[in-house]
């Protein structure tokens, strides 16, 4: 609802059935609805919400609960930081994802927004700072883990605050039966409870119709309203294969598709993570291990790689993950099958936040069904539960095997239809051929039943092929009626026929032996010859690509140097504060710019995703690099550009510093000290006559460089800024970066 539009809004609230006076609820939220659209256009620079981001924060502000449902990138965060901003008091989001609290404040600091964080990593100085923020009002957002909010001493200071709201964050994990279960999560109520006028918000990307009555009940959400906003991403394309040599596989895929992109690839065990994390890099990439085995400290520093820096490809188990909000994560690749559609729809769902092309790309074979249906079993879990794993197995396997659109089934999981085939997902694009394996399904099952349901799928493959292997004569099974019946297939052939026959519920996997395969009740027709069975080819074409669907647009030819000025100055920018690039600006905005080409700042405020906060600390800089691109596209621009830092270069070598040249010039002294830095990293300028800094200082600043660099800090410039407490200001520390990089040039 617009509420520019004040009639419309009288007739959208005269259908709801909210009851009371029409008149008195419309005066109500007028004001509301107003101050949530002046918060979302001037701290968070777009203009208008997405549906229906602007129902559930009227709701929130008006003090009701609500569950949201929404897909990865949807804008969820919105739904509370707004009412937090817009609610008297402190909101309180509550979140287990301790290690990427820091890069949540980090982006809302970036927006002009007060925020903060209570957990372990702070010391007791850093704890007592952030309460005295709190009890001075200087804090809007708090976010702490779920262990901490049903503390006794945390409970006292929430009972000495005015309170905005609660935000229950990945409201999933209060699942028993989830993929993310944390038991802190089920401790939750009774602590909301002792703040009943402090309304709740419940939070998640993924939740099946079970998970979400869970949601409701554990976290005692009263007269909720519900918003479920859909699971389609179709800007991700879908692509599932069967497992053959992963890592040839997953390089070709690399090489061929995502040669300097950004991603993620998931393996089931540690030491995998770290041996296909090592291959990656001998074959040229970027990538780090991160799982749950490594120390604290290297978990957090990969994860910072992975978040400030471009195309490195994190390789993990699922200890990764939740709450990452890189947006500009072009794949997600599994070397091993998820043990659920959960898990499988939250991790692709890291891909493709920023709405443009990605790619959910996996493999699997047998043994990963096996593997995993072993570790259900050695469990400690109740029955139930394991019952509840195997039918989340056999939902994740359906998907594997389904010869129609993968969305339609994925989708169809979570209880959303959709009417036509996606066309972005590999069956639609390379529909699969199939084959009538109604004799060879009879062959493979009874092999099994005359082997005596204990023996594994390489054992079955021999006998069927007729192979004298050591294992076959120790067991007589030469003289089985079923060896050599199946020499028209090859050994690979048979394989797919056993996965596909365990796929669809037609042999189980003995968990409790060694993974040897057994008859299901559900094969008994296809063997009395009442039922045939087809069966998917594997050996299909390798899945066409698609961009058309929330792909990047093309840059023009003649775009492409701003594009790449635009990216380079958003990096030095990140590096000096030390944050991730995209929460200076993502991509979106800067190719915005491009597009658009605004020429002063009250045009640039108009660009999407650029708030006050971000137009007063980048603008001018932003605006500066469309500005000598502009101008660059005039052929004697080179030479005034040269001209401009001649004038520079004379001034600074007659012994004015930045802040004279500036003033004489009518110039920022930021512009002047970017001359200097340019000019001393062509050699053209001496350090000592763009800084005044001792040698002995200059010596000590590019030693503690060289440490940061070394220690894969890079040569990022607030670690320096913060070690000499400010001494030096960035332009100077950009003028000493530059002297040592052309040094380091010359070596």
């Amino acid at each position: 609802v617009d509420p520019g539009q004040p009639i419309l809004l009288f007739y959208s609230l005269k259908l709801s059935p909210v009851g009371g006076d029409i008149f008195t609820r419309f005066r109500a939220i007028m004001p509301a609805m107003s101050q949530a659209l002046e918060i979302l256009q001037q701290r968070f620079g777009y203009s208008q919400f997405r549906p229906p981001q602007q129902a559930i924060i009227d709701s929130v502000i008006e003090g009701r609960d609500c569950m949201v449902i929404m897909p990865t990138g949807g804008g969820k965060s919105l739904c509370y930081q707004i009412p937090a901003l817009a609610r008297p008091g402190v909101a309180v989001i509550i979140s287990p994802l301790i290690a990427l609290m820091q890069n949540q404040v980090d982006a809302l600091e970036q927006q002009g927004i007060g925020a903060a964080f209570l957990n372990s990593s702070l010391s007791h100085s850093e704890q007592y700072q952030v309460e005295q923020n709190l009890a001075e009002g200087r804090v809007d957002l708090l976010y702490v883990a779920p262990e901490r909010l049903t503390s006794p001493s945390f409970i006292g200071l929430l009972q000495s605050l005015p309170l905005a709201l609660f935000a229950i964050d990945e409201a999933h994990c209060v699942s028993q039966w989830g993929h993310d279960f944390r038991a802190d999560y089920l401790q939750l109520a009774p602590v909301l409870s002792r703040f009943a006028e402090v309304p709740r918000i419940a939070l998640t990307a993924t939740a099946d119709a079970d998970t979400r009555r869970e949601i409701l009940a554990r976290l005692e959400l009263r007269q909720p309203e519900q918003f479920i906003c859909g699971f389609d991403r179709p800007n991700i394309q879908y692509r599932i294969s069967q497992k053959s040599d992963p890592k040839k596989q997953l390089l070709k895929f690399l090489a061929n598709e995502h040669p300097e992109d950004a991603g993620i690839v998931y393996c089931l065990s540690r030491r995998k993570v770290e041996d296909m994390a090592l291959w990656l890099e001998q074959q040229g990439f970027t990538a780090l291990p991160y799982h749950a085995g490594l120390s604290q400290s290297l978990r957090q520093q990969n994860q910072d790689r992975f978040l400030r820096e471009e195309g490195v490809i994190i390789v993990a188990t699922i200890a990764f993950g939740m709450g990452i909000d890189k947006p500009d994560v072009r794949f997600v690749a599994h070397l091993d099958l998820p043990k659920s559609l959960e898990a499988y729809y939250q991790e692709t769902g890291r891909a493709g936040r920023d709405g443009h092309a990605a790619t959910a790309w996996m493999i699997y074979g047998l043994q990963d069904v096996i593997k995993l249906r072993q570790m259900a079993a050695d469990s400690s879990a109740s029955e139930q539960f394991k019952r509840q794993e195997q039918h989340r197995l056999g939902a994740m396997l359906g998907l594997c095997e389904v010869i129609s659109c993968r969305r339609q089934v994925l989708l169809g999981y979570f209880g959303e239809d959709l009417a036509e085939p996606c066309g972005n997902c590999d069956n639609c694009l390379n529909p699969p051929q199939t084959w009538d394996g109604t004799e060879a399904a009879r062959k493979a099952l009874s092999c099994v039943f005359r082997s005596g349901q204990r023996f594994g799928v390489s054992h079955l493959v021999d006998i069927l092929l007729g192979k004298s292997t050591d294992k076959i004569i120790q067991f007589n099974h030469q003289q089985l009626s079923t060896f050599g019946i199946g020499t028209e297939l090859n050994g690979a052939q048979w394989r797919s026929v056993f996965r596909q026959l365990v796929a669809q519920g037609y042999l189980n996997v003995d968990t409790e032996g060694y993974g040897g395969l057994q008859l299901a009740q559900k094969c008994r027709p296809l063997l009395q010859g009442q039922q045939s069975l087809a069966l998917r080819k594997d050996d299909k074409p390798p899945a066409k690509t698609k961009r058309e669907a929330g792909a990047k647009p093309e840059l023009a030819s003649k775009d492409e140097p701003l594009w790449q000025a635009l990216r380079e100055l958003r990096r030095n920018l990140a590096l000096e504060q030390d944050l991730p690039p995209y929460m200076i600006f993502h991509d979106a905005t800067l190719m915005e710019m491009i597009r658009w080409q605004p020429a002063t700042l009250a045009e640039l405020s108009r660009i999407s995703g650029v708030g006050e906060r971000k137009l007063e600390l980048y603008g001018q800089a932003f605006l500066d690099c469309l500005c000598q691109h502009y101008q660059n596209q005039d052929p004697a621009q080179p030479e005034q550009d040269r001209e401009t830092l001649l004038q520079t270069l004379q001034l600074a070598r007659s012994g004015q510093d930045a802040e004279a040249i500036a003033s004489s010039r009518g110039l920022k002294a930021d512009t002047v000290y970017s001359h200097f830095e340019r000019l001393i990293g062509e050699g053209q300028l001496a350090l000592a006559e763009a800084v005044a800094i001792n040698e002995a200082e200059i010596s000590q600043l590019q030693a503690t460089m060289l440490e940061a660099e070394a220690s894969a800090e890079g040569l990022r410039l607030k670690p320096i800024f913060e070690a000499f407490e400010g001494l030096y200001n960035y332009g100077q520390l950009r003028c000493v970066r530059a002297d040592l990089q052309l040094e380091k040039g010359e070596e």
